[in-house]
């Protein structure tokens, strides 16, 4: 993996909320269990290091939505949860970068770098990356700390919750990220470790 200059790089954590949780817990097949320990682990190491991470969270317009702000479901998940200093964006739509300032708090702050994780892979993430990789951002898909759902396809087709996101990390690859695993990242940033007090961006 690309070395990190820690000044540069932020960690986007995107809807680690309890709606999740709640379609987990009505049967739904998700991949990719250990992606909250995942997620966990990078908050610490990024703030550890000193660097940026930044939150971002769903807050859906459409009625019966489990991420009403309303709801539960908005809330944050307890892996997720935010620091003192750390901001926490809301947006109503996929793409993190639509209806937000995130664009304009990153290039204000020097931050060009972005390992990204959360849920789900193949919807809010995949946007957002896409829209991080077509910006000029240097975009680090973290393929161990995002996961997704199965899903039924428009012609009764199934598709499991594995190849739906092992499909969307090949979309992304190389055109729009690069797709890392945590200990790439981990021991990139002990690597780098700047010693310096975590800031926010």
């Amino acid at each position: 993996m690309k070395p990190f200059n820690l000044a540069q790089t932020a960690l986007l954590v995107i809807d680690v909320q309890k709606a999740f949780e709640e379609i987990a817990a009505t049967g739904v097949k998700r991949n990719t269990p250990e992606a909250e320990g995942q997620i966990a682990a990078l908050l610490a190491g990024f703030r550890k290091a000193g660097a940026a991470v930044i939150h971002i969270r769903h807050a859906s317009l459409a009625p019966a939505s489990r991420f009403r702000p309303e709801h539960s479901g908005f809330a944050v998940s307890d892996v997720g949860r935010e620091q003192p200093g750390e901001p926490v964006l809301v947006k109503n739509v996929n793409s993190s970068f639509i209806g937000t300032d995130l664009e304009q708090r990153l290039r204000a702050a020097g931050l060009s770098t972005l390992v990204i994780v959360g849920a789900t892979t193949n919807h809010c993430v995949e946007t957002t990356t896409r829209m991080a990789g077509n910006l000029g951002f240097d975009a680090r898909l973290v393929r161990d700390a995002t996961w997704t759902f199965e899903r039924t396809g428009p012609d009764g087709d199934h598709h499991t919750a594995e190849a739906i996101h092992a499909m969307t990390l090949a979309n992304l690859s190389d055109e729009f990220a690069e797709i890392v695993t945590t200990k790439a990242v981990l021991d990139a940033l002990a690597a780098s470790d700047s010693g310096q007090p975590h800031r926010a961006a």
